[in-house]
C-alpha cells in the first residue's frame, strides 16, 4: 500500500474552499388510498431524506405528477377515481412525465398481476404486505438506475 501526502497546495485550497453544499433531495410521490400506509411510506422517505407529496386517488396522483415532475412515483395499484395502471400508462404517454420511474406497489402479488404492472410501464414492482427497508432499497436503487441515464 503506498500512502501519498496531499501537496501543499491541495491542503490550503481544501481548507479555504466553501463546503460542499448537501444535495437537493429528491421529491418522491407516494399514491395510496390507505392513508395509513401513504402515511408510513411518507414518514420512512422523509426520514431518509427525500421530500414527500401524496396523494389519495389516482387522478390526484396524476396531475400532481404532471404539475410537480417527482423523481420517483410510489403507486398503488388500486385506488378510486383512477386505478395505478391506468395512472402508470397516462404517465408513460406523456412526454414530460414518461421518463419518471414508478414503483408499482399492491395487495395482488399473483403472478399475472405482476406480469400486468410491469407491462403498463412499472419500473418495479412491490407486494404488499413489505417491509420498509425493502421499499427504501427498491425506492434508492430506482434512483440510481435513473441517475445514469
Amino acid at each position: 500500500m503506498i500512502i501519498t501526502e496531499p501537496r501543499p497546495d491541495e491542503f490550503i485550497q481544501a481548507l479555504t474552499s466553501p463546503p460542499i453544499s448537501a444535495p437537493i433531495s429528491s421529491t418522491i410521490l407516494i399514491a395510496d388510498d390507505d392513508d395509513d400506509i401513504r402515511d408510513v411510506i411518507a414518514f420512512k422517505l422523509q426520514v431518509a431524506g427525500f421530500r414527500t407529496l401524496s396523494a389519495d386517488n389516482g387522478q390526484s396522483a396524476l396531475n400532481l405528477a404532471v404539475e410537480s415532475r417527482p423523481r420517483l412515483i410510489v403507486l398503488d395499484v388500486s385506488m378510486p377515481q383512477m386505478d395505478g395502471l391506468s395512472v402508470c400508462y397516462e404517465l408513460h404517454a406523456r412526454p414530460e412525465t414518461a421518463q419518471i420511474p414508478v414503483l408499482m406497489i399492491s395487495g395482488n402479488n399473483r403472478p399475472a398481476d405482476i406480469d400486468r404492472g410491469f407491462a403498463i410501464g412499472a419500473d418495479d414492482y412491490l407486494p404488499k404486505p413489505f417491509s420498509q427497508v425493502e421499499m427504501l432499497r427498491r425506492v434508492n436503487w430506482l434512483l440510481l438506475a435513473t441517475a445514469q441515464h
